[in-house]
């Protein structure tokens, strides 16, 4: 339930190779290839009347006294985002959530269907009854915090180390673990079986830094005062609640010092595996054995498991022994509450979003019900609606249009491969056996997970949300020691995304994000190319990104790579950091451009890649210039278009701290401003601030 700490362990590093860091996350459903079928048959269609206009390329947007040779950006997005402020329920806006409130639109529409079908079953009856429940504020206001008195009745009782480590073994057997993730994933050394991943967590703010550093002092002082808010709503008097929350913060200043850092985890992909044996965790963790907890969850004795970040794990072996139970069973009572309050009465929502919402990101207003509870049902269950979206909103002509602009970009990113110079041919060799492997996965799953098991209801919001965890924790727990699955997901088919996956050498386009400005199945090719031709390319580079490029052709973590080449590799990524170390994002606040390496490669090689591709698939023929424009401006304005976007100031200062995407205005820039078709685009001359040229101009891919 919540939102900050990891529960279990979803492929870490492929969802940190997204393309965006979007806003947020019984009978046997059918389970056949394709959309949902049988009863779904006779819903209602889609009113498309009733969704929000897409958000396409126009050539008013232009501002042309800004200059593309100036600022691409400013000349494409300019008078968009003044035109388009930031609406009061989000912290961003721009190209990417406009897609997503459409899609949100279409779901809503969905959700509704099913609750109103009395004779929903499978999916439907599972949507239908997430909706219905999320819906009923009368019903959850009237059970208050009722839901949660078991579980804090629980922590009242602890009253020593083994009691607490008891607890910690319970609550986590339901899915509930606030203090680290655990969870099963492809084996680093074989890529082909889960093993189990034990990761770092425990903690309320969105980094480690933000525990030490001077920067987010404002931010900690806020999130004290909120821990004392929801204590004090969970029946703690107010003066104890002051006291408590002070123990809280230090509890969880102490587990900071020992957690990597974002940035440290984006960076170094060994840092999530560190295979030990069960003898051997126990030996390090003595007050927390692994073996009872894997007993207690009902996981056979693995061989090795991964003890991600030990030290994380051996402060917490050393703080069941010298933390009072008090300040346990206050850190405890604080993130059982805080990760339910979204799904409770008023005060607790509106407490959570006081927090988390307006002081840390700068959120004016809380999204109206109908989102949050879409936000909770994608969070949970976002499959089981995904069946229905992809029946009612993504057409088949799609699909096939998609896979055959994923096969034009691998032959141009090939052809790039064999051209490289600064590669020697023994790389060079393994980086096109990796090429050879590449799965992409278009529109949603060809197997749907089967949800048959779990049980929902229409007597209570929290209830369906604690049922769902609990599944899933079990559903994830299921794999370990199992063959991986090359079929599952990782992404709902209605989300606004795309990922590529390391350990299984994948590139995932979810039905959302095919629409434009990103994809347009009617459209031309320039603005095609420019907008999901870039983002195929982006996803295919994440494979030879600093991290990706750790992975072979079979998805194991190998180096592949002669030590010459590597060295060449890191003098060339160095200055990418550079470049974006430069971008001054507000006043003071730079661009990290190591946190936002692995992107920017993805970002400089996929948009190469995408304008190859399009050259090959144009070759021979007339340029189809539209209001005057050519082919190759309207494939760089459209790249410009997919990133237009505002941020609160608030918003600015968590990713900048957290997201290793840069900031959209730099995205649109960064890349283009290396590339020669560019400045030849758009007749830049040699110094303009668009054209980086010598030594400036970087090539990777």
């Amino acid at each position: 339930m919540t939102p900050n700490t990891p529960k279990i362990l979803l492929l870490p590093l492929a969802l940190a190779l997204a393309l965006s860091a979007c806003s947020r996350e019984p009978s046997a459903p059918d389970a056949a290839a394709g959309p949902a079928s049988g009863a779904a048959a006779a819903r209602p269609a889609l009113d498309e009347n009733a969704l929000p206009p897409v958000n396409r390329f126009q050539l008013a947007d232009l501002d042309e006294s800004a200059g593309a040779c100036r600022d691409l950006n400013a000349y494409a997005n300019g008078k968009w985002l003044a035109a388009n402020p930031i609406p009061g329920d989000r912290t961003s806006w721009g190209s990417f959530e406009m897609l997503a409130e459409r899609s949100l639109a279409a779901q809503r529409q969905l959700a509704e269907q099913a609750a109103a079908d009395a004779g929903a079953a499978g999916v439907e009856k599972i949507v239908g009854d997430f909706w219905a429940t999320g819906m009923d504020e009368a019903a959850i206001e009237r059970q208050g915090i009722e839901p949660l008195r078991d579980r804090l009745a629980a922590i009242d009782a602890l009253t020593d180390a083994a009691s607490i480590a008891e607890h910690l073994r319970a609550t986590a057997a339901r899915g509930e673990n606030v203090l680290f993730g655990f969870g099963a994933n492809a084996d680093y050394r074989d890529s082909d079986v889960n093993i189990a991943y034990a990761l770092q967590g425990g903690l309320g703010l969105p980094d480690s830094t933000y525990y030490s550093d001077e920067a987010h002092r404002d931010k900690l002082a806020a999130y004290r005062q909120h821990v004392a808010r929801v204590l004090e709503l969970s029946g703690v008097p107010a003066e104890a609640a002051a006291t408590q929350a002070e123990a809280v913060v230090a509890f969880e200043t102490r587990l900071a010092g020992k957690s990597r850092s974002r940035e440290e985890l984006s960076r170094d992909a060994s840092l999530m595996y560190n295979p030990v044996s069960l003898a051997d965790a126990d030996a390090l963790t003595p007050n927390f054995p692994w073996t009872r907890f894997f007993e207690s969850q009902g996981v056979r004795a693995p061989e090795t498991f991964s003890l991600a970040i030990p030290a994380f794990h051996q402060e917490v072996s050393a703080m069941l022994a010298d933390v009072p139970a008090d300040d346990w069973k206050a850190y405890l009572r604080f993130h059982t509450v805080d990760s339910a309050s979204p799904y409770l009465s008023d005060a607790f929502v509106q407490a959570n979003y006081a927090f988390y919402g307006k002081t840390l990101r700068g959120q004016q207003e809380i999204e109206p019900r109908w989102k949050r509870t879409l936000g909770t049902l994608n969070g949970g269950v976002g499959e089981t609606l995904g069946q229905l979206y992809v029946e009612a909103a993504f057409p088949a002509e799609s699909k096939a249009r998609m896979e055959e602009l994923v096969g034009n970009l691998r032959d141009a990113l090939k052809l790039r491969l064999e051209k490289l110079e600064w590669m020697g041919e023994e790389t060079k060799r393994k980086a096109m056996a990796k090429w050879e492997t590449f799965t992409p996965k278009i529109g949603y799953p060809d197997k749907w997970r089967d949800w048959s098991g779990l049980s929902t209801g229409r007597d209570s919001y929290i209830a369906n949300v604690l049922a769902a965890n609990e599944f899933n924790y079990r559903y994830d727990l299921a794999k370990i020691g199992q063959p991986v699955d090359r079929d599952e997901w990782f992404m709902s088919p209605q989300t606004v995304n795309a990922y590529y996956n390391p350990q299984a050498n994948e590139i995932v386009f979810p039905a959302g994000i095919l629409q434009p400005p990103f994809f347009d199945p009617d459209g031309d090719d320039a603005l095609n190319y420019g907008g999901i031709g870039a983002v195929i390319g982006h996803e295919m580079i994440h494979g030879y990104d600093d991290q990706g490029s750790r992975f072979g052709p079979t998805g194991n973590f190998e180096n592949w790579w002669t030590e010459s080449d590597a060295t060449g590799f890191k003098r060339l990524t160095d200055r990418l950091v550079a470049q974006f170390d430069g971008y001054e994002a507000a006043p003071g606040l730079k661009v990290n451009g190591n946190l936002t390496l692995g992107e920017n490669i993805a970002d400089l090689g996929g948009l190469a890649v995408a304008h190859d591709a399009l050259q090959r698939a144009r070759e021979g023929q007339a340029d189809p210039q539209v209001d005057g424009l050519t082919q190759d401006q309207r494939f760089f304005l459209n790249w410009a278009t997919v990133w237009r976007r505002n941020f609160t100031p608030e918003e600015l200062k968590v990713r900048l701290a957290t997201d290793p995407h840069a900031p959209a205005n730099f995205r649109a820039i960064g890349a283009p401003s290396n590339l020669p078709a560019y400045a030849a685009a758009f007749s830049c001359e040699a110094g303009s601030p668009m054209v980086r040229a010598g030594e400036e101009r970087i090539v990777i891919w």
